[in-house]
């Protein structure tokens, strides 16, 4: 008896157990939580981990700079032959990147203040800080490019300057004085006489390019667009650079600093990159490409062709022309972001420029593997994966024949250095939790999720399975039997066909114990106002039989004859088998 209560209860706790694995399979397909945590996750919040990856970002940053050293000085300055220059370097640093007191505002944006320390890499360099290379005077050719329109006493003035300081358009210098600063006449003169000029006593690109004083960014968290997290939202306070008219060329809002791009990245989407040395927002395509890096997914984008025009191919490019004077194609004229110096920024030995500008000047020989930058990507968090950014600094000088010293170089575009931004790969432990992240999780939601729907079917197929076994019993056992609807001329009609039914089978003592139990069941019916004439003859010969052979219990024995409580137990449930019949009549 105890197997068969326990088949209800089994049936209702599978039937549970399916429905509630059902509806784990259905939250998770529609909530999906991993969305909801990668959401989360991917913020910029205090103390999260994504913040802290971008706050200081736990991966080697190197700037690899190549100078133009000027092998025909002498040649050169006589007018026998046109400037001659040999790649020299890479003379490399690490980049100690970091966003420096930062401060979380309630529009979903934090303002913080860049810091990019450069600590020298001998042993990743092939020259030394110490290597004497003959380059251009940048003091001298700035300063006669600044005066070439001014009146002539102005120009007389600084001739004789130049002479006294025997300044020339060519120095010999130190690698790191050039790169990082050295002293100079003309600069120390004009950080004395014109300070709201030249603000600094000493002259080095890479010491100008590195220049972050007064600096600050605002900066998208990602509370209100999870895509934009990472990405500059203003810079010194406005979403505009100071140095270009029109928003296509000022325009910084949503462009990224390397250190996070755009989450959620689609292959149709235009990445813009901003570095202050650039002094613009570099858009970036995607090429199509993708490559799997340590693990990881990528989408590789890269400056499109056209990207440094002018206006000469894409119109709204016009905006970078200065005072309706455009460069040639591939270089753009970036003197308001280095103090009024005559600077152009273009790809590296001028690659993608105008043929004139490789054949101004011997030593040029772009080469699209060597020079072209990119970005890889991975899609889904905007998480850098392999970046490479390229790009070259010039002296861009215009008529500067009034000044003596400085003839020579008139109307010359000069290749000073090119630089190369490079992180090539994310530290492996970084990488690793990525992968958990990215690759692992989302395949173990669709896992559990599959798997709680076949689990909660086959809860709900077993569930089922057993109500029909369960039902299929009753109907065997007839465990549903209700004697109480019934009354006794009914009682005893089913006993006198059973009766029937039953007199050409060879009896045994199981069988005569069963009828003996059977009959018991009838003394209450027999007991019943009911006329026993509604019989016929035939029923009632066969009802006077099967009542001879009712074994009387004793009257020690306890018996109720109608719950059939006694001492001893009345036969076995599985005896009782020919009571089937009993309670198909009754229903």
């Amino acid at each position: 008896m105890r197997a068969v209560y326990s088949r209800p209860l089994g049936a209702f706790v599978l039937m549970a157990l399916g429905v509630l694995s059902m509806a784990s399979a259905c939250f998770i397909l529609l909530v999906r939580p991993y969305d909801l945590i990668f959401r989360v996750k991917v913020m910029l919040s205090p103390g999260g981990e994504t913040f802290e990856l971008w706050r200081k970002p736990p991966v080697n940053l190197y700037l690899r700079i190549w100078l133009f050293n000027v092998t025909n000085k002498e040649a050169f300055m006589a007018g026998k032959e046109k400037l001659r220059v040999q790649e020299t370097g890479p003379y490399v640093y690490k980049e100690l990147m970091e966003h420096y007191n930062v401060t979380f505002n309630d529009n979903g944006t934090l303002t913080t203040i860049p810091r990019h320390p450069l600590v020298w890499e001998p042993e990743m360099s092939a020259g030394k800080e110490d290597d004497v290379l003959v380059l251009p005077n940048i003091a001298l050719l700035s300063i006669a490019d600044v005066v070439k329109d001014t009146s002539f006493f102005t120009r007389m003035g600084i001739n004789l300057l130049a002479g006294q300081t025997k300044s020339e358009g060519l120095v010999t210098i130190t690698a790191r004085d050039f790169m990082f600063g050295y002293k100079n006449p003309l600069v120390t003169l004009g950080n004395k006489f014109m300070p709201t000029w030249i603000k600094f006593d000493k002259l080095g690109l890479i010491d100008r390019m590195y220049d972050f004083d007064g600096d600050f960014s605002t900066v998208y968290t990602g509370e209100t667009d999870v895509r934009k997290s990472g990405l500059i939202d203003t810079y010194r306070g406005s979403p505009l650079l100071p140095h270009w008219k029109g928003e296509h060329c000022s325009n910084v809002r949503g462009a990224s600093d390397a250190t996070k791009f755009p989450s959620l990245l689609q292959p149709n989407d235009t990445v813009y990159f901003y570095r202050k040395s650039v002094c613009r927002a570099m858009p970036t395509r995607f090429t199509n490409e993708m490559k799997t890096i340590m693990g990881l997914q990528s989408y590789r984008f890269t400056f499109p062709n056209n990207s440094l025009d002018n206006g000469e191919v894409i119109p709204e490019n016009k905006c970078f022309c200065r005072n309706g004077k455009c460069l040639p194609a591939g270089l753009i004229d970036v003197q308001d972001c280095y103090y009024g110096f005559p600077i152009g920024v273009s790809y590296p030995h001028f690659y993608q420029g105008d043929p004139m500008l490789v054949d101004a000047v011997e030593g040029s020989h772009p080469d699209k593997q060597k020079h072209e930058s990119h970005f890889y990507i991975e899609p889904k968090s905007g998480l850098p994966l392999d970046v490479t950014v390229r790009f070259q600094i010039n002296m861009v000088l215009g008529d500067v024949s009034g000044i003596t010293r400085a003839a020579k170089f008139s109307d010359m575009v000069l290749p000073m250095l090119w630089t190369e931004f490079r992180m090539s790969k994310l530290p492996e432990d970084l990488n690793n939790r990525f992968i958990l992240y990215l690759n692992v999780l989302p395949v173990v939601e669709k896992v559990l999720m599959y798997l709680l729907f076949s689990t909660g079917i086959m809860f709900l197929l077993g569930s089922i399975s057993r109500i029909l076994l369960l039902n299929r019993d009753l109907q065997k056992k007839s465990a549903n039997m209700d004697f109480s609807s019934g009354n006794s001329r009914e009682l005893k009609r089913i006993h006198i066909k059973n009766t029937k039914a039953n007199e050409n089978r060879p009896s045994s003592d199981k069988v005569k114990e069963a009828e003996a139990f059977y009959s018991s069941l009838l003394i209450a019916a027999e007991s019943d106002d009911v006329p026993e004439d509604n019989l016929n003859s035939t029923e009632m010969d066969i009802l006077a039989g099967g009542a001879s052979n009712i074994i009387t219990p004793g009257s020690d024995e306890g018996i109720d004859n109608y719950s059939c409580d006694n001492t001893e137990k009345p036969p076995p449930q599985y005896d009782l088998i020919n009571l089937a019949l009993l309670k198909e009549a009754i229903v």
